[in-house]
């Protein structure tokens, strides 16, 4: 399938782009390399190929959780503007 016309006042008003002239012949060109490239890859016979999320396997790639010692109240409120009660104090934003 050649895609000879890109259609691209539509592209970037789904995408809600206002693009200058310029921007539209260069994205224009882009967009319409990455559709032949497309059609390449949708050319390959892919029968029996598995679909995978990764090119290698993964497994136990997560360390085990393991217990740390935390802050003190003292050293996590150390930074903070204002304290009050165990607590950062911020300003309100809801009224």
């Amino acid at each position: 399938m050649a895609h000879t016309e890109i259609d691209i006042d539509k592209v970037a008003r789904l995408a809600r782009l206002d693009l200058s002239d310029e921007e539209k012949r260069t994205y224009s060109a882009q967009l319409g390399q990455v559709l032949e490239h497309m059609d390449k890859l949708n050319a390959l016979d892919l029968d029996g190929v598995e679909p995978t999320a990764h090119s290698f396997p993964l497994s136990n790639v997560l360390d085990e959780d393991e217990e740390q010692p935390g802050f003190t109240v003292e050293e996590a409120l150390r930074n903070a503007p204002k304290a009050r009660d165990n607590q950062v104090v911020v300003p309100k934003v809801v009224e």
